[in-house]
């Protein structure tokens, strides 16, 4: 071969290898990391009912875009596993803890995947969603979930839960969303002065949804603090006793209090500092002492006081002075006199709720009802009469 030839041949060569290199980091891109679609593979054998994608005979989760998987395309590391609401069942095992890249974990609304929930998941390091709502997972909740140091979102509820709810739970600081709601746990709510680690340290925290469970025992005052970032706080439908601490009057970005159905006793404390508060909740407890003054809450639109023991007092006169208000229940509170006509014209009124209680004299509800307003129960109190200047009449008294 001449020289000439040679020469002209060796960038042609180079060319080749050069895209036969580039063909090939395509290739190694595509494909899963290996620890991922081992993991992957064997968590499916745990399945029933996965997607279609996931039967096909791959090694590829990421290059044959699985349902449900996101992946990083840099080290093709598996960064999302999502699969919501799929109908799956079986169990998740320790396998779970090898995706170690993961940042969303979401096996929500598949009823029937559920068992004891593996410790591996406390491997997840990188974790910023964990859901598992409305599945059948069982057992205790695993301490090693306090790992989880970047979470955001923790959503266990909805599930079948025992035992206490864990202290380190308490070293999640990036946490805003907290729900352990409709469970079967027990126990007291951990603290850090009594556990070293407890759900006071949680300040990022915007809701703490622990409602329908059988958490029982008193409340600490050092559980809530200005500090804190709470908005809604469900606790709600518990076992709860001893008095409602003051501690969480003080939570200036609080929206929603739901205490309500528990054992709760003793004074409502102050909570007119809670100017942001629009939901506040707290029948069907044993309460006692004079009827909440709510005069300076003026972003109340939902108030809910009733099957307590408060002292018989007349009329609130914040019932008139809430312009936000939108439902009104107070039964069995032992509430006396005259309802005000202004009431039933609150702009944003829909259902007023006063049954067994001590109302007396006449009710005249006035010509400038609030077309919202559809329920008024009244029953079993002492009005003599009422007068509506409304069609609505037969639909809205009870």
């Amino acid at each position: 071969m001449a020289k000439g030839e040679r020469e002209g041949r060796l960038p042609l060569l180079l060319l080749l290898l050069v895209l036969c290199l580039l063909a090939g980091s395509r290739i190694a891109a595509a494909a899963t990391h290996p620890q991922d679609a081992a993991a992957l593979k064997s968590l499916m054998r745990k399945w029933s009912n996965v997607p279609a994608s996931w039967r096909k005979k791959s090694n590829d989760p990421c290059g044959d875009k699985w349902d449900g998987i996101e992946c990083n395309g840099a080290n093709s590391r598996v960064t999302s596993l999502n699969l919501f609401g799929m109908n799956m069942k079986g169990t998740l095992s320790d396998d779970i803890g090898s995706l170690t890249e993961l940042r969303v974990l979401d096996l929500s609304s598949n009823k029937d995947l559920g068992g004891p929930l593996t410790p591996a998941i406390g491997k997840l390091v990188q974790l910023i969603n964990l859901a598992l709502i409305g599945c059948s997972f069982s057992g205790t909740v695993p301490s090693e979930l306090g790992n989880l140091a970047q979470l955001e979102f923790f959503g266990l509820n909805s599930n079948q839960f025992t035992g206490r709810i864990p202290p380190s739970l308490g070293k999640l600081s990036k946490v805003k969303w907290l729900d352990l709601a409709d469970n079967k746990l027990t126990g007291l709510l951990p603290n850090s002065r009594d556990h070293g680690a407890g759900l006071d340290q949680l300040l990022n925290a915007e809701h703490f949804h622990l409602n329908q469970n059988s958490l029982e025992g008193p409340i600490p005052e050092y559980m809530f603090n200005s500090s804190m970032h709470l908005k809604h706080i469900l606790l709600d439908r518990n076992n709860f006793s001893g008095t409602i601490p003051s501690s969480i009057g003080v939570i200036p970005t609080l929206e929603v209090l739901r205490l309500n159905n528990n054992n709760f006793t003793g004074r409502v404390p102050a909570m007119n500092n809670l100017t942001k508060l629009h939901v506040l909740m707290l029948s069907n407890n044993k309460l006692s002492g004079p009827m909440p003054n709510l005069t300076d809450m003026k972003g109340l639109g939902n108030v809910d006081l009733s099957n307590n023991s408060f002292m018989p007092s007349g009329v609130p006169s914040w019932f008139t002075e809430l312009p936000g208000l939108m439902t009104l229940t107070m039964q069995s509170v032992g509430i006396s006199g005259k309802l005000p006509q202004k009431l039933f014209s609150l702009r944003d009124l829909q259902h007023v709720i006063l049954n067994d209680n001590e109302l007396n004299d006449t009710l005249d509800m006035g010509n400038t009802i609030n077309d919202g307003l559809d329920l008024v129960d009244l029953r079993n109190n002492k009005i003599t009469s009422v007068t509506v200047y409304s069609s609505l009449d037969s639909k809205l008294l009870k």
